[in-house]
C-alpha cells in the first residue's frame, strides 16, 4: 500500500499476448493529470511508437493508441507503483515503490524482452533479467532527456520494438 501522500501510478497496459514490455520510471506529472502513459505533448514515446509501427498514433485517443500497441504485442508499464515527487524529474522521486514483477509470467506469458525506457527506470533491469526476460536500456524518451535528437533515439528504439523471429 503506498504511504499517505505518495503519488499512485498507472496500471499496466498489456496482453496476454505481449513479446516486448516497455518500462518507464514513474509517470510525469501531465500523464499523471491526463490518466494516461507518455501524455506530456513532447514526450518522444509515441512518434518513436509510430514511426516504428507506421501508423501515426499522437494525434488519436488513448484507448486507440494502447490498442495499437497491445494489437502489435507491446505492453507499456512503470517501474515504479508509487512515489513522492515534486515536478516530474525522476532525480526528485522519493519513497520509491516498486511494482511487483512476479506476476508477468501469467499476464503475459509470451513476454520475452523488457525494455528500459532511460537510465532511472533501468535500475529494475537486473530484477527483470532474474526473472528471465531479456532486458536492455535504452535513451529516455523524456522531454527533459535531450542529450539524443529524435532521430538518434529512433535508431536505438526502432531495433529494440522488433523481435528478430517477427517480420518488420
Amino acid at each position: 500500500m503506498p504511504a499517505t501522500g505518495a503519488l499512485v501510478g498507472l496500471p499496466p497496459v498489456i496482453g496476454r499476448d505481449s513479446r516486448i514490455l516497455v518500462l518507464g520510471s514513474f509517470p510525469s506529472a501531465a500523464s499523471l493529470a491526463a490518466g494516461h502513459y507518455y501524455a506530456h505533448p513532447r514526450n518522444q514515446f509515441w512518434p518513436i511508437i509510430s514511426a516504428v509501427l507506421g501508423t501515426d498514433l499522437t494525434n488519436i485517443a488513448f484507448a486507440q493508441r494502447y490498442r495499437a500497441v497491445r494489437q502489435a504485442r507491446i505492453g507499456i508499464w512503470d517501474v515504479l507503483g508509487a512515489c513522492r515527487r515534486t515536478g516530474s524529474l525522476d532525480a526528485a522521486i522519493r519513497d520509491p515503490r516498486a511494482n511487483d514483477f512476479s506476476a508477468l509470467a501469467r499476464r503475459a506469458p509470451r513476454l520475452r524482452r523488457v525494455l528500459f525506457n532511460g537510465a532511472a527506470a533501468a535500475r529494475q533491469a537486473r530484477e527483470l533479467e532474474r526473472l528471465g526476460y531479456e532486458v536492455r536500456v535504452l535513451p529516455s524518451t523524456s522531454p527533459a532527456h535531450a542529450a539524443r535528437s529524435l532521430a538518434q533515439k529512433l535508431a536505438l528504439w526502432a531495433p529494440a520494438l522488433r523481435l528478430d523471429d517477427e517480420p518488420g
